[in-house]
């Protein structure tokens, strides 16, 4: 159905052309003019259906081959009324004359003044119309004009100066998006703190060259460490940058995370609130480890169920215990809290990697997720991040449509104890 406001398309497919033998003709369009192939088929008729076209590709030239006793056989060696626009008619000239084109004159240079009507005003230089003319034959007989018209060439160049414009703004744009890549990846954790309890690793695999995703690593001092995930609402740049303004919060902020996370949080809610547009938004999960006790005191801002596998092989789901970051300005949440032991793993995960389609539009979803994390649990963190990040691309081989990322810990023994007598 046509949009009542829309103009339908509407163009010219094809111009015939009447010749004797097909090959013989696109021997002549192709090898000699350059043209390309655009078509060439048997149809149920047993009709053969040949077209060419010029290197720009705006029209089509439908090769027939008629019989000998039809009306249309007659029209073969006749004047096609074709024109064929070049910018350089002499270039052209003497370049097809090499490839073996008869021409029947050489190139002239014919000029016209003419008037525009009144409603449409031009400029004194546009008053004269110009160009330079020629024709030729093809292998039949059937002739075609080869023109340039002054305002044609004009035309051509200023096309060629918008793609040259063109193609330096992406050039432009591409660069920059390639240092915001890398600014960016430096905002990811750059060094791993040291725990003796803990083994963990994490990834971010973005959708695009930047993303929303975050994922940090956070030393707090006093043999403790901060776990953090969080998926900013959106993609691409506007994510990216407050990816940013969230990291920048949450760091400058931690510094009064000492027993206090419930403050932390709501002083980073406060200046992600006030530094974002209104409909900005985060998920986010932090945790905060102590690596002599084991203890994980956590609290899950609007973020999916962080999955604690222990080692037993029972699974626990870290639920939300607030709401998102951002959209609020009053704002709170609970703190929860877990104990580790020796084998308990735990995967924080965005939603990237639970809400890849396969092409039966089926979510990996927490199972597959859940499953994944069984198979591969004796690997190391990083290994077993990229294991499971293999089985969802290979369940959603398609273009990636989110960003992926994993944070894998795995808690691996008591703390040791300094040695009797040692200071």
């Amino acid at each position: 159905m046509n949009c009542p406001d829309r103009q339908p398309f509407l163009g010219i497919h094809a111009v015939k052309v009447f010749v004797r033998d097909h090959d013989q003709s696109l021997r002549f369009f192709v090898g000699q003019l350059g043209f390309n192939l655009a078509f060439d088929a048997r149809l149920q008729t047993g009709d053969r259906w040949v077209a060419v076209a010029p290197p720009d590709g705006t029209a089509v030239l439908t090769l027939v081959a008629p019989s000998p006793d039809s009306r249309q056989y007659k029209l073969i060696g006749r004047s096609t009324g074709i024109v064929i626009v070049t910018e350089n008619v002499i270039a052209q000239y003497e370049e097809w004359r090499r490839r073996g084109v008869q021409f029947l004159a050489t190139p002239r240079l014919r000029r016209f003044k003419y008037e525009r009507p009144a409603s449409t005003p031009a400029p004194e230089e546009q008053s004269v119309w110009g160009g330079v003319f020629t024709r030729f034959r093809d292998v039949d007989g059937n002739t075609f004009e080869l023109v340039g018209f002054d305002e044609v060439n004009r035309e051509i160049e200023a096309q060629r100066r918008r793609i040259a414009g063109k193609l330096e703004s992406e050039r432009r744009a591409a660069q920059e998006l390639e240092f915001a890549k890398q600014v960016q990846a430096r905002l990811f954790p750059q060094r791993l703190p040291p725990m003796e309890t803990l083994e963990y690793a994490g990834a971010c695999i973005q959708a695009r060259q930047v993303g929303g995703d975050y994922h940090d690593f956070l030393d707090l001092g006093r043999g403790r460490f901060g776990l953090v995930i969080a998926d900013i609402a959106g993609k691409g740049m506007p994510a990216a940058l407050l990816m940013a303004n969230l990291q920048a919060n949450l760091r400058s902020q931690c510094a009064i995370a000492f027993d206090e996370p419930e403050r932390l949080l709501r002083s980073v809610n406060q200046l992600f609130y006030e530094n974002t547009h209104e409909s900005a938004y985060a998920t986010l999960f932090f945790a905060e480890y102590d690596d002599e006790t084991r203890r994980l005191r956590y609290a899950n801002c609007g973020h999916l169920p962080i999955l604690l596998m222990r080692h037993d092989g029972a699974m626990e789901r870290l639920d939300s215990t607030g709401t998102v970051l951002g959209l609020f300005q009053h704002w709170d949440c609970s703190i929860a809290e877990r104990r580790l032991f020796p084998g308990d793993t735990l995967v924080l995960y965005t939603d990237g990697v639970t809400e890849s389609f396969n092409d039966a539009d089926e979510e990996f979803g927490e199972q597959r997720l859940i499953d994944a994390v069984e198979r591969h649990r004796d690997l190391p963190p990083q290994a077993a991040i990229a294991s499971i990040v293999d089985e969802v691309r290979q369940f959603s081989p398609q273009e990636q449509q989110d960003d992926i990322t994993l944070i894998v810990a795995k808690c691996t023994a008591m703390p040791k104890l300094p040695k009797p007598g040692s200071s």
